[in-house]
């Protein structure tokens, strides 16, 4: 099974909801992944750099993948510290995700269940199940977030007593009709949400197991 975890700017919870997850359904035995692509002076290595620089990609290189090896605070390291088998980075330059294609499905070749926080690599798989992370009080949206917003599956919103979402341009049918899961930080994961994903990944598992059946 295949979970994308994404949301429409930085810095709202993403990584928490994805950590959530994994810990809260480890019976699924997780890979997770982070994918980051960097450019416009944002970067990805060094949080809060705000300057643009070499040490997000090794020079030479389209993307770079380092597994992580130690739980810890970096988000990679609390995907492992949720229980996670198996944590990776991936990044690249903005619109060269492609070239880590190859990369990313051998590790979901050898992953019984794949968990990914990014927004763009549903351009280029489709997930059994894509949830978008919203945050009515933070107007940012990025391109790549109201590009696929309208095929997401649900939406975990973060409480913060704002009712209405501070961000314009965005068609509200392309997410006010999906299911949604408020989440109030610091805690990402609610019994209803652990619950909708789990029944979600054992309905995809079926009709894959009822297709191959068939054949």
């Amino acid at each position: 099974m295949l979970i994308v975890v994404g949301g429409h700017s930085r810095n709202i919870g993403k990584t928490s909801v994805v950590a959530g997850i994994v810990q809260a359904l480890p019976q699924w035995d997780w890979t997770a992944m982070k994918i980051t692509q960097f450019g416009h002076g944002i970067c990805s290595a060094a949080p809060g750099c705000g300057t643009s620089c070499d040490c997000c990609l090794a020079p030479g290189h389209p993307y770079a993948i380092a597994q992580e090896r130690q739980p810890g605070p970096s988000d990679t390291g609390r995907f492992l510290a949720a229980g996670a088998r198996c944590s990776y980075w991936v990044r690249t330059a903005i619109g060269q995700l492609a070239n880590a294609l190859p990369a990313v499905h051998e590790i979901r070749a050898a992953s019984r269940n794949l968990i990914v926080e990014s927004n763009s690599i549903v351009e280029f798989v489709t997930p059994d199940l894509y949830l978008v992370v919203l945050d009515f009080a933070q107007p940012d949206f990025k391109a790549s977030s109201r590009r696929f917003l309208s095929r997401a599956d649900a939406c975990v919103v973060i409480e913060r007593g704002t009712q209405e979402p501070a961000w314009s341009g965005v068609a509200r049918g392309a997410w006010a009709c999906k299911p949604r899961f408020p989440v109030r930080p610091p805690q990402y994961m609610t019994a209803a949400l652990a619950e909708f994903v789990d029944g979600r990944l054992r309905a995809a598992g079926a009709s894959a197991g009822s297709a191959v059946a068939s054949v």
